[in-house]
């Protein structure tokens, strides 16, 4: 008779473990239990943060334009400082009406060369400088309208599900990043001034904190009624616990 090889490999008189099936029962059970409780939990804290979201966009309305000095959920618009599970849920600019100053001395300063030309002030250099001089106004003229364009596209006040962000545009190489946790907001307060001010509904909005930066300064913004209405909404989910961390 042939003896098998794989009888070497057996012991017969070791005995043989097998898991309790009432003990396997109970730690199925517990984590199924465990993962039940996890997800009505995260179901619980993600209606809750969903209720949160949909009450603040209830306060700020709608947006319409990307160019908008007022965007409410933006999914255009991001900055680089944000986290991973951090939701832009405000971008606000100075309003549109800062940007005339800049403007209108722009067209003043397109129709320059054409009263130089007109008074002949130019007349004694050759046709070539004149050229050039005309064109070097217009650069400049350029130049300083895109700077004051940057100057208001970038400078933004932005609140999202976890703090507020001041970000300044100074030029292209200088650029100022200030925030505060929402739960450091100690009070909040607005002022707007002048007939534009109060015809057109904007104003500055000053944010007390318990941070490093003792105050945050929104200038110049849209609806600063609806802004701190939405600010204080998420800092009192905070203070209760409903908002999602």
């Amino acid at each position: 008779m042939i003896r098998s090889k794989d009888l070497d490999t057996i012991a017969p008189d070791d005995p043989i473990l097998e898991t309790p099936v009432s003990n396997f029962d109970n730690s199925t059970k517990t984590k199924t239990h465990h993962l039940k409780s996890s997800k009505i939990k995260s179901d619980k804290d993600h209606s809750s943060y969903n209720e949160l979201n949909e009450k603040v966009f209830q306060i700020l309305g709608k947006t319409r334009s990307p160019l908008s000095s007022f965007l409410v959920n933006p999914h255009v618009f991001d900055f680089p400082e944000r986290e991973e599970t951090e939701t832009i849920i405000l971008a606000v600019r100075a309003h549109w009406v800062v940007n005339l100053k800049w403007v209108f001395i722009t067209l003043l300063m397109i129709t320059i060369p054409s009263i130089i030309n007109f008074l002949d002030v130019l007349k004694s250099l050759p046709p070539r400088y004149q050229f050039v001089s005309i064109l070097f106004w217009y650069l400049i003229t350029f130049i300083y309208a895109f700077e004051k364009f940057l100057d208001w596209y970038f400078d933004v006040f932005i609140i999202t599900n976890k703090r507020l962000v001041d970000i300044k545009f100074n030029n292209l190489l200088n650029k100022h990043f200030a925030e505060a946790d929402l739960e450091m907001i100690q009070d909040i307060s607005s002022s707007v001034k002048g007939v534009l001010g109060t015809f057109l509904n904007y104003g500055t909005i000053l944010v007390q904190t318990a941070s490093g930066i003792n105050q945050i300064v929104f200038k110049n913004v849209p609806n600063p009624g609806k802004i701190i209405k939405a600010i204080q909404a998420l800092n009192d989910s905070i203070q209760k616990g409903d908002r999602q961390c």
